[in-house]
């Protein structure tokens, strides 16, 4: 091949490389870290839901994350293979790794894998100078500029832009990543801190849709800060929808309980009561209120409810004792390992969910159960004897070990006669 013939040849190349980059120039590429870890180049995308090797992964938010510096190989071979024996030939490893990532990219477009990850010098760098939008340095950046607005307005319209890019936590299936760690921790109190500076604004403006939107995600992103919840409700009252407002308050009452064993504060209880005294604004008819105090669905089995509405009922129940005189027990039902030490906390919560479920399957219709502790259930059953409580608690012990023979839960159990009240 000649002079001539080499440079048209070389020039051919470099004007085909070039139609890809400005096609690749045309198609940005958009990434998103906050909530899961995706790549999107116009309708096409590539998303970590895919059961593609959790190192594919890592390598690729790696080059990305660091996109403005070359990378070594010995860096790269000490991000995938710290935990493990090294390869004989670590180099030719990393090849290999990279040959998939860069296939894997070529999904979203077919030169995507080879113009976007580039050799420099025996390292590896991600293209800098294709465009791209990338949602956790959007937020970071959103959130700053709102900072520096001296117009709360404007602040406000920037923290919702911001608020409307954090979908979850930063790489939330690469979390345990030593590098994933602390970046995941800086976005989740940035984002916390934002949407509770913005809340306030919203409800002082009676922005309450937008309120009730931005809640319902923050829940689920945070789910054991009481301040989101007292937000929820108060604007899901404003809304008219106090029942929606008590279902907020008892599904956050389960799960403050379920994991602390601790109950809502005073300031969470207070809107739950605004709540519960304005669901009937309006005179209404004594069936209209029979329809609405009764329980729904079929009722079998005993009566389970929140451990706050137990303590109403045994007061209830103690005064009308002192009255009649009527045998009322109280059983205590704890949960233990064979030692009578604390279970694990994932085993414990299983274990209580299918204590719970026995429990209402066990107990009478007139009998009402609460959750007292994280690993105690509290019974009371009416109209029973101390004899009768005991054999209805080794009932329910009886029945578990029977329907979880492998169970690593112990259970113990006491029973003391309702004091009435004097």
């Amino acid at each position: 091949m000649n002079i001539g013939e080499r440079l048209f040849v070389g020039l051919s190349r470099f004007q085909y490389l070039l139609r890809e980059v400005r096609h690749m120039a045309f198609s940005e590429l958009h990434v998103q870290m906050l909530g899961r870890f995706s790549l999107r180049i116009g309708d096409r995308e590539l998303n970590d839901s895919d059961n593609r090797s959790r190192k594919v992964w890592l390598l690729l938010a790696y080059m990305i994350y660091c996109r403005n510096r070359p990378i070594s190989q010995d860096e790269l071979v000490g991000l995938l293979w710290k935990d493990e024996e090294g390869s004989t030939n670590p180099a030719n490893a990393l090849k290999t790794m990279f040959h998939r990532v860069r296939s894997m990219l070529n999904q979203i477009n077919e030169s995507a894998g080879r113009t976007l990850i580039l050799n420099k010098g025996g390292n590896y760098a991600w293209n800098c100078s294709i465009p791209f939008t990338f949602d956790a340095e959007d937020f970071d950046t959103l959130v700053k500029v709102a900072a520096a607005a001296p117009d709360p307005s404007i602040r406000l319209e920037k923290q919702l832009e911001a608020l409307e890019l954090y979908e979850g936590d930063f790489l939330p299936k690469l979390s345990t990543e030593p590098w994933v760690v602390p970046l995941s921790a800086y976005f989740h109190n940035v984002y916390l801190q934002t949407i509770l500076d913005v809340l306030p604004m919203l409800e002082a403006q009676s922005r309450t849709a937008e309120l009730v939107t931005l809640c319902r995600r923050a829940v689920e992103i945070e789910p054991y800060n009481e301040l989101l919840y007292q937000y929820l409700m108060r604007g899901l009252i404003a809304q008219g929808n106090q029942r929606g407002a008590i279902i907020v308050y008892e599904d956050m009452s389960n799960l403050l309980f379920s994991n602390f064993g601790i109950m809502p504060s005073d300031e969470t209880k207070a809107v739950y009561r605004e709540a519960v005294q304005t669901i009937n604004e309006r005179a209404i008819s004594l069936g209209t209120l029979r329809e609405q105090l009764k329980e729904p669905g079929t009722a079998s089995g005993a009566l389970f409810c929140d451990y706050d509405f137990f303590k109403i009922i045994y007061h209830a129940e103690a005064r009308a004792v002192a009255r009649n005189g009527d045998a009322v027990h109280i059983g205590l039902l704890s949960l233990t390992d064979e030692s009578g030490e604390e279970l694990p906390k994932r085993s414990l919560e299983r274990c209580m969910e299918n204590m719970r479920n026995l429990i209402c399957l066990n107990l009478r219709k007139g009998d009402i159960a609460s959750q007292c502790s994280i690993s105690q259930f509290i019974l009371m059953l009416p109209q029973a004897n101390y004899e009768n409580s005991c054999m209805v608690c080794e009932r329910v012990i009886r029945a578990y070990c029977r329907q979880y023979p492998h169970s690593p839960a112990t259970l113990h159990y006491s029973v003391q006669p309702l004091e009435p009240n004097a």
